[in-house]
């Protein structure tokens, strides 16, 4: 069993800069990830992560404005997002999974394949 801690979401202006940070305790799991899920809509993946970082998967809305990474060592895992968008506003959440590979990890993205989840971290991006 792993415990999940989310930290560093808060409210920044458009265009701003957050980074997110989930602190992994007990098992370690080599395919981790981040949710978010806006009011009144479905938890979508925004970005997973395999071992050291082999293969990472990224949500189309965020590709190129967030990298997630991981510190194996003091099984940390972030997610630094820049140039953020009034629609990046949701909570945000740290999820960890066993997968068989790192194309498993990267091609399995949705809620439902995570058993294990953190508390979640509020992020609010104003115009």
């Amino acid at each position: 069993q792993v415990q999940l801690v989310e930290s560093g979401g808060g409210s920044v202006q458009a265009g701003g800069s957050l980074r997110l940070s989930c602190a992994a305790s007990g098992s370690y799991y080599n395919c981790m990830g981040w949710f978010r899920q806006a009011p009144g809509k479905e938890r979508e993946g925004v970005a997973t992560i395999y071992a050291g970082g082999v293969t990472t998967f990224y949500s189309d809305s965020v590709k190129g404005r967030f990298t997630i990474s991981r510190d194996n060592a003091k099984n940390i895992l972030f997610l630094l997002m820049n140039s953020l968008e009034p629609e990046d506003t949701a909570m945000y959440y740290c999820a960890a999974r066993t997968s068989v590979g790192s194309s498993d990890c990267s091609s399995r993205y949705s809620a439902s394949a995570f058993p294990y989840w953190g508390q979640g971290t509020q992020v609010t991006v104003s115009s």
